[in-house]
């Protein structure tokens, strides 16, 4: 698993609270999105949790940007929406291999290399780059 529907909402939800002149709710962000409310709150408390987000109560609350587009790592937004780093392939995640023949598999070193450019890839991409 690389990416969900989660890390998609998470950017497009981003993208959106970029644009928006004053702090916007989750209510209209899913109305505009076409995106589940109840899904996409717990998205945006999960970037609020990892400082991506800032999110001010109140009438006129909602979420704004905690930082500059381009100091946020698209690394980071993935990992708050899916509460893991994003995997290519199970054992790369938990260099736990199901089939039981860790260290012996042919394929294991090009899949941790592949894994590691995809983490460097992902680690060296900011919101700045993508939108």
């Amino acid at each position: 698993m690389l990416l969900t529907r989660a890390s998609e909402y998470a950017l497009l939800s981003l993208d959106a609270i970029r644009k928006s002149d004053s702090p916007i709710g989750a209510e209209q962000l899913a109305t505009e999105l076409c995106i589940p409310k109840s899904f996409l709150a717990k998205i945006l408390q999960s970037l609020a949790k990892k400082g991506i987000l800032e999110s001010r109560k109140g009438a006129h609350g909602g979420f704004i940007l905690a930082k500059d587009i381009n100091e946020i790592n698209v690394n980071d937004i993935i990992f708050a929406a899916e509460g893991k780093s994003p995997t290519v392939f199970d054992c790369t995640s938990t260099n736990n291999c199901p089939n039981g023949t860790i260290g012996t598999c042919a394929i294991s070193p090009f899949l941790m290399n592949f894994q590691m450019k995809i983490d460097d890839f992902l680690n060296g991409l900011t919101l700045g780059d993508i939108l």
